[in-house]
């Protein structure tokens, strides 16, 4: 039984890489939109191009990984090795240089693609260590939602931090955009907000690489195997594995759901939501309404999603509360369409639906973890061979495929409606006011596309065929077999 310490030190891996995703996800096309100074098209393919680059290394990221050996084990040594690179990657995406347009395009290209390998190279050892921390499934939950309780924990952090941070070291008065999003235009304040994240995220990898380790030799699994483990023979079973595949699906879905919502969310305060219009019929122009507000209460919300997924699962079962938590999450997704941008009363209400999406969403994601250790549990009966890493870099890669389109289709889709971004050509007014129909593209990024993805994830995940009952008659033909092979 692993101790509580060791389950805070795994939740704290998680907590610094998601302490990056959401900022990302939440500001990054924002970024390069509105204070680097790329067009809607030229950040929407940068963005696509640098994450499917990036979803085609995390397989090889899994197979790497499999194969190292060290006295730390075979997946927990990357926390310590990566640790300093992904700090000094993430700064030098949020750097801003002095160079003309096509340099700053090539800069963007050469920086995102060197973060998000390295996010690759210390997140996919990270997620597989799940299936070597531990042989029960039941721990494997509890484990699985540390994780994600952390990885949430990691977010309401970023996103309640990096706004302010900004602002705290902007030096002008000037904003990137107005409304309810305040961000100060300075690239430096930007770049600087980052270098704090980063040295929060580079400690806590420290520390849960020293809180951690590896208890399943998946090494002594295959001892009794005659057939030699080969990176071939390991992707044609990947390939055969059917579970496998519908996670796969589910997975994308999922992250298409938060990278549209969460991408388009920036946008959508600064050009819809009329903050002091809020807050003034109810703090008397005290505070200003922001995007890090709604952002952070969500990140609450997940949190207490995941503290719930345990028990829920324990009820009627992983699928089942999967389906439950995803659906719920989509119908009062599409319930934000009809929102107005100005009053208390849309406002109030507009949080309360940000919770309650956010709770759905907060279940799904430790189940899904675990239920990638059990198709790797799976993959093991089957085939004599488990490849943790390989199963676990295929959930990282749904996130980057997922995310890759989420975040470039916000874009293209805004510039489809007529987006005007400030500092360009069109938009040479001192405050610009966008088109109706550039309102409505944000209004149904925020609500319709997204519970969409929802909807299909639901329906994918019907067809999942490793039930609780499944598993554990799967896990016992395991005891058995592993009995025989050190025998």
């Amino acid at each position: 039984m692993a101790r509580l310490s060791e389950k805070i030190g795994y939740g704290f891996g998680d907590l610094s890489s998601s302490m990056f995703w959401k900022i990302f996800t939440y500001y990054l096309p924002f970024f390069y939109s509105n204070v680097f100074g790329l067009s809607l098209a030229d950040a929407g393919w940068l963005l696509l191009i640098t994450k499917l680059w990036d979803a085609v290394s995390d397989p090889l990221m899994g197979i790497l990984a499999d194969r190292t050996k060290t006295r730390w084990g075979k997946y927990r040594p990357y926390l310590l090795w990566v640790a300093l690179p992904f700090a000094v990657a993430g700064v030098l995406t949020f750097t801003t240089p002095a160079f003309g347009y096509t340099g700053k395009l090539v800069w963007a290209y050469c920086t995102y693609i060197l973060m998000m390998t390295v996010y690759t190279a210390i997140n996919v050892p990270y997620g597989a260590m799940l299936g070597v921390m531990s042989a029960d499934q039941r721990e494997r939950n509890v484990f699985s939602s540390y994780r994600m309780f952390f990885a949430y924990g990691g977010s309401f952090i970023a996103v309640a931090m990096f706004e302010p941070l900004c602002r705290l070291f902007g030096n002008d008065a000037a904003t990137a955009s107005q409304g309810g999003l305040n961000m100060p235009s300075d690239p430096a304040a930007w770049q600087t907000a980052m270098i704090v994240i980063a040295a929060i995220c580079f400690g806590f990898f420290l520390l849960s690489f020293m809180l951690t380790r590896e208890r399943v030799n998946v090494d002594s699994r295959d001892a009794g195997i005659e057939q030699e483990s080969s990176v071939g023979r390991d992707i044609r079973a990947l390939l055969r594995n059917a579970p496998w595949w519908i996670l796969l699906g589910v997975s994308i879905c999922v992250l298409l759901f938060n990278s549209i919502r969460g991408g388009a969310a920036a946008y959508y305060f600064a050009d819809y939501i009329d903050g002091d219009s809020f807050m003034g019929s109810i703090f008397g122009h005290s505070l200003l309404i922001s995007c890090a507000i709604f952002l952070s209460v969500g990140e609450i919300a997940n949190m207490l999603g995941v503290v719930l997924a345990v028990p829920l699962a324990r009820r009627i079962g992983k699928k089942n509360a999967y389906i439950a938590a995803i659906l719920t999450a989509g119908i009062f997704t599409a319930a934000f369409y009809p929102l107005s941008g100005e009053g208390a009363a849309s406002y109030w209400l507009m949080l309360l639906l940000q919770a309650v999406i956010s709770v759905g969403a907060g279940v799904t994601l430790p189940l899904v973890w675990s239920m990638f250790a059990d198709v790797a549990d799976y993959s093991e009966l089957r085939n004599g061979n488990s490849s943790v890493g390989l199963i676990f870099s295929s959930s990282s890669m749904a996130q980057k495929f997922g995310g890759a389109f989420g975040g470039s289709f916000v874009l293209w889709l805004l510039a489809a409606y007529g987006y005007i971004v400030p500092g360009q050509e069109s938009a040479a007014a001192a405050e610009i006011v966008q088109s109706g129909s550039a309102i409505e593209g944000l209004r149904s990024l925020m609500s319709w596309i997204p519970a969409l993805a929802c909807l299909l994830g639901a329906l994918v995940m019907s067809l999942y065929p490793l039930s609780d009952r499944r598993m554990t008659e799967i896990q016992a033909e395991l005891k058995l077999k592993r009995g025989e092979d050190v025998r």
